[in-house]
């Protein structure tokens, strides 16, 4: 395909391949990593069914902060389903990541989601996109998240709420990060944190710390 780049590295010993995709910027020096990192620590006989992201720590390179290999199954990545089927079976697609977007916890329809819609694994020069998951309530604007469940989101979201938060009796904002540590953010007259008062709003710096994310990321 014209903007793609399929690499593949065989695995005889577990009788599958390995493949990394990428879109537009190719970095051949990346791609061997990541395919002989792979190789190297067995990700495919790692997998595990009820484990859907398979993250193997240790992976350094000089020209990217990635910190981990992530190596996913069949029902995730469905490279070739529809064109070989057979050939799709065989295949642990794998990419570079960083360890604070995963969780371990992920389900099976958490990870086809986080795969195809945030993660980006095509993109080499892609920003982080860390777990976090989040629910909240604005009175003044109306909006809010369904139910009492926390959702995956993007920073962005996260941000733009806590600000909105100034002033608005009864709203909320509450936030989820890879370790399963929770923050909720409410204000009354003051700003209440984990149920602490603070005089002022949390700083975006001290928040995007909450997510354990490479600042240089």
């Amino acid at each position: 395909m014209p903007r793609f780049v399929f690499s593949l590295a065989l695995d005889s010993k577990h009788n599958s391949a390995y493949q990394m995709n990428i879109i537009d910027r190719f970095d051949q020096g990346l791609v061997i990593a990541v395919l002989e990192f792979a190789k190297e620590r067995h990700l495919a006989g790692e997998m595990k069914d009820t484990t859907p992201f398979t993250v193997a720590p240790g992976f350094t390179t000089e020209s990217h902060g990635f910190d981990v290999v992530v190596a996913v199954p069949p029902a995730v990545h469905q490279y070739h389903f529809g064109r070989d089927n057979a050939l799709g079976e065989r295949v642990t697609g794998v990419f570079p990541a960083y360890s604070c977007e995963f969780s371990g916890r992920e389900t099976l329809e958490e990870a086809v989601h986080r795969f195809k819609r945030m993660l980006r694994p095509t993109v080499v020069e892609r920003p982080v996109a860390p777990y976090l998951r989040m629910r909240y309530e604005n009175t003044r604007t109306g909006s809010g998240s369904l139910g009492a469940s926390r959702g995956f989101t993007t920073t962005d979201v996260l941000l733009r709420e806590l600000a909105l938060l100034e002033g608005t009796v009864g709203s909320f904002v509450e936030w989820e990060n890879f370790r399963g540590e929770v923050w909720h953010v409410t204000w009354d007259g003051s700003w209440l944190v984990n149920g602490g008062v603070r005089s002022e709003p949390l700083s975006e710096s001290a928040v995007l710390s909450t997510l354990g994310c490479p600042e240089s990321s």
